[in-house]
């Protein structure tokens, strides 16, 4: 050893054996749509320590550092309604693994099939800032980037129309009858006396 520089190598955590080894253990990242965002749910897995650790929107959820059994589930809850989220970790051969997340219940394909069916998503752009307004058609909530908005309901010769500010913008969705039984009911976000488009989650 060299006299004078005795120091170790790495000090902080930042070294590159402590971040490749942070790097090998993440194994899965979604992206989940909810009413008040689309979050990110990252997972790590040590497939030697057993270790478990659950991400949501980088916020650490879950941490199990040792766990003798490898396969099992955590579950966990996303975004500001608390849904329920579970990822299953389930052995495919020797040692290969495989992560499946789901959201109350159902597969995530099958949730975001679902949600597409009962919500409507808008994307638009306001006041310098993108803005991403979901009306949840069961309850006919209105969520506009991660916040309920207060909403007055009102009934007009063809519908309704639910009525909503943001900033300083009137804001309604209309809710009319297709005619068309298969295709139910059309909402449609008004803006500024200005049609939006839909987009799809």
């Amino acid at each position: 050893m060299a006299s004078g520089d005795d120091s170790p190598i790495f000090e902080d955590d930042e070294s590159p054996l402590y971040s490749l080894e942070k790097m090998t253990d993440l194994v899965a990242v979604w992206d989940v749509a909810l009413s008040d965002g689309i979050h990110k749910i990252e997972f790590e897995h040590g497939t030697t320590s057993g270790k478990r650790v659950v991400y949501v929107d980088g916020k650490e959820e879950i941490r199990k550092e040792w766990m003798f059994k490898l396969v099992g589930k955590e579950t966990f809850y996303v975004g500001a309604a608390k849904t329920k989220a579970t990822i299953n970790i389930d052995a495919v051969s020797g040692f290969a693994y495989e992560y499946t997340l789901e959201i109350d219940g159902k597969s995530l394909k099958k949730y975001m099939e679902n949600r597409s069916k009962t919500t409507n998503t808008w994307v638009l752009h306001l006041d310098g800032e993108d803005c991403r307004v979901v009306l949840e058609k069961d309850t006919m909530d209105v969520w506009c980037n991660g916040q309920k908005m207060e909403t007055a309901g009102e009934f007009v010769d063809d519908g309704t129309e639910t009525h909503f500010s943001i900033g300083n913008h009137d804001c309604y969705i209309k809710a009319v009858s297709s005619g068309k039984r298969r295709e139910g009911i059309i909402h449609t976000l008004i803006v500024d006396n200005r049609e939006i488009p839909e987009v799809s989650q």
